[in-house]
């Protein structure tokens, strides 16, 4: 080690992690009691700090797997969080993250392992220090961005219903969305592709089953939602 910038107070730095997830027509994140001190046993996001010979980037992939076991997830930066009162243990700045991962994937033994478990966006407890500040702004980037990207279908099985597309987007978007405009849009996108398959286990009557084409997305698709 040397001794530059020793005449200056260290920062810790940390990486929190917002886990998205859909299950039953609701918008779901995971959280668990905090195992350390200080704020043990209060709700938080699954976190860590920055080791020194990893980026940011770095730091929140593996926090990732080790809470998910999942590899290759849509994950995105929040931002930076560092008021100074905002761990009252030490100097902590925290840059946080979205990832975005379907339910199905997710082996529960790890809800276990981690004491985690699946929230309701609209229904989170109080959690430790600014971590519900960090979700709310999560959750309007991801408003954002499902405008204009078609990030949604990260949270979708590969083969869905619209009525599960329109549900997806009304959770995400915390407002209803008119059933008739919205399939007439999807209609229009020729990524989004209707198969052979009903799905006869989520509705009587029996629904065609859609899958999202990635190949056939690009940038200058016509996308707007």
């Amino acid at each position: 080690m040397t001794t530059y910038y020793s005449d200056y107070q260290k920062v810790l730095l940390s990486v929190d992690c917002i886990i998205f997830g859909f299950e039953k027509n609701k918008l779901r994140i995971l959280i668990g009691r905090r195992q350390m001190d200080p704020g043990r046993g209060e709700w938080s996001l699954y976190g860590g700090f920055v080791r020194s010979d990893e980026s940011l980037d770095d730091a929140a992939d593996r926090t990732l797997y080790e809470l998910t076991g999942l590899r290759n997830v849509y994950m995105r930066q929040v931002g930076a969080f560092g008021s100074v009162d905002r761990d009252p243990g030490e100097r902590v700045v925290s840059v946080a993250y979205y990832a975005m991962i379907n339910v199905s994937d997710y082996d529960e033994k790890l809800l276990v392992k981690h004491g985690v478990e699946w929230a309701d966006i609209d229904n989170l407890p109080q959690m430790y220090s600014d971590h519900n500040d960090m979700v709310l702004k999560a959750r309007k980037l991801i408003q954002q961005k499902i405008k204009t990207e078609p990030v949604g279908f990260e949270l979708l099985p590969d083969l869905f219903t619209l009525t599960q597309l329109q549900r997806l987007y009304e959770a995400i978007k915390s407002e209803e969305i008119d059933k008739r405009n919205f399939r007439k849009r999807i209609k229009e996108m020729d990524f989004i592709e209707r198969t052979e398959l009903i799905d006869k286990k989520n509705s009587k009557r029996g629904a065609y089953l859609y899958r999202f084409n990635k190949k056939r997305f690009s940038e200058d698709s016509k996308f707007k939602l």
